[in-house]
């Protein structure tokens, strides 16, 4: 059950978690939005901008807005390590009783952060998503792959996962202290919070345009986000390499009673054709076999690995500035970020 504010957590009522990819462009209006919504909230508050090794100007905005607003936080990482490690970083350091995940192109609307956060309040819940009602704004192959992509996830980790919701979404203390203690090494929040069955909730709304910039999940990223969430969660992929050998096994008897009847009547006339045939198929579904059981052995090699998801250059929370080095540095503490393996870097 969700717990209210205690003395642990002091007056941070909600942290809203920012990852940021070069998003120059889309951050004005993102700090327009934004900032009025939670000032309206009556409550303390924090917003974590972690800038996952921008090579924009995103920092130095950062930097310029933090001067006339004290409330927003910002972490760098040392390089770019992907959007999951990047929320994984914020989640590890908010402070707030509530955590908000956002992101910064203002597609998912930063106005229904305070439905969300009475919704959770007011029904006892720990987590609320933020599920796409109308995903118009996107291209019409956009969409086709989403629903095809929530589809398998469904049949894949079952009937909790909700349909159409991102990375938007609210989380009670208790269920971000949850995520903390999970082992997993390349995580898909998406699939990872449903799992953990806490009480939830949703809230509808229209997706938007994005502000500015361009896309950080182009059709590359969205497979390997695919790739990951289907290997990190069901072992029915290696059920698949089992049945497409148990079917090249059939197929391989079906061509030798073929070729048994075919000499039994005489046909000797060389059958380069169905050996061609047969010898492509078989070689297709070994690879098939090989590299599915290589993307699970890569998993056992990046969990045995051990290496951190993420490495913080500085977090003006400690107090040490915007210049302050990481754990290999002095002048700041070492970071507390989890020893997980790497995830995929942002394209």
């Amino acid at each position: 059950m969700a717990q209210e504010v205690d003395g642990t957590h002091g007056t941070t009522v909600l942290s809203v978690v920012i990852p940021m990819y070069n998003e120059e462009e889309a951050l004005p209006a993102l700090v327009n939005r934004l900032r009025p919504v939670l000032d309206g909230l009556g409550a303390g508050y924090e917003v974590v901008a972690v800038d996952d090794g921008s090579r924009d100007r995103t920092a130095e905005l950062l930097a310029a807005f933090r001067l006339g607003w004290p409330e927003l936080r910002v972490i760098g990482l040392r390089r770019n390590s992907g959007h999951q490690a990047a929320l994984t970083a914020g989640l590890d350091r908010a402070a707030g009783a509530y955590v908000v995940s956002l992101d910064a192109d203002c597609q998912d609307p930063p106005e229904k952060i305070p439905e969300m956060l009475a919704l959770a309040r007011g029904q006892g819940l720990d987590v609320v998503y933020g599920v796409r009602a109308d995903r118009s704004s996107d291209s019409a192959f956009k969409r086709w792959t989403a629903g095809g992509y929530y589809r398998l996830l469904r049949r894949l980790a079952g009937p909790s996962v909700p349909a159409h919701a991102g990375d938007f979404r609210l989380l009670s203390r208790a269920a971000v202290d949850a995520l903390k203690a999970l082992p997993d090494q390349q995580r898909v929040y998406r699939l990872l919070v449903p799992w953990l069955g806490f009480p939830s909730g949703q809230v509808r709304y229209e997706r938007e345009l994005r502000s500015a910039g361009r896309t950080k999940y182009p059709l590359g990223r969205m497979i390997l986000l695919a790739a990951d969430s289907i290997t990190g969660f069901s072992a029915a992929p290696l059920r698949l390499a089992t049945w497409l050998g148990g079917g090249a096994f059939v197929v391989c008897l079906g061509l030798l009673v073929y070729t048994f009847t075919g000499y039994a009547l005489g046909h000797t006339v060389p059958g380069w054709t169905s050996l061609l045939t047969a010898v492509v198929f078989i070689g297709a579904v070994q690879l098939v076999c090989v590299g599915l059981l290589g993307e699970y052995v890569a998993r056992i090699y990046t969990a045995v690995q051990n290496r951190p998801s993420y490495y913080v250059a500085h977090d003006t929370a400690d107090g040490a500035g915007d210049g302050a080095e990481d754990s290999t540095g002095e002048q700041s503490p070492a970071p507390r970020s989890v020893p997980r393996s790497r995830t995929r870097a942002e394209p």
